[in-house]
């Protein structure tokens, strides 16, 4: 969400590994996306074990345009440092996906006190 509010408040200056995305969308449509990623995770929080699927689906869906984007951008000779963003955003996306894959250890039961 902090990404997306920052997009929207104060965007980056310098957009040059971003052509990609913003041939889709303007910036602002795009932190939008960001906070509507975060708001889905935080409430898939809550959720019971495999229910909480979207959670961990919408944060590397967010993640994957951004580092496509800037990979794009390194391999089209637009941005020289677009392989560091793209390897940056990849980190970020990979634990999500290790920890979607994680089972939770079972919950106690209760006693119920008569």
């Amino acid at each position: 969400m902090a990404i997306g509010y920052g997009q929207i408040v104060q965007p980056q200056p310098d957009r040059r590994g971003l052509k990609l995305l913003l041939d889709i969308a303007p910036l602002t449509v795009w932190g939008w996306l960001w906070v509507t990623a975060g708001l889905i995770a935080i409430a898939s929080a809550w959720l019971p074990e495999g229910a909480d699927w979207p959670g961990f689906l919408a944060l590397p869906l967010m993640v994957l345009p951004w580092m496509t984007s800037y990979l794009a951008s390194w391999l089209l000779g637009d941005f020289d440092r677009g392989w560091v963003a793209a390897l940056v955003w990849g980190a970020i996306a990979i634990p999500v996906l290790v920890v979607a894959g994680w089972r939770e250890s079972p919950r106690l039961k209760r006693i119920e006190r008569r």
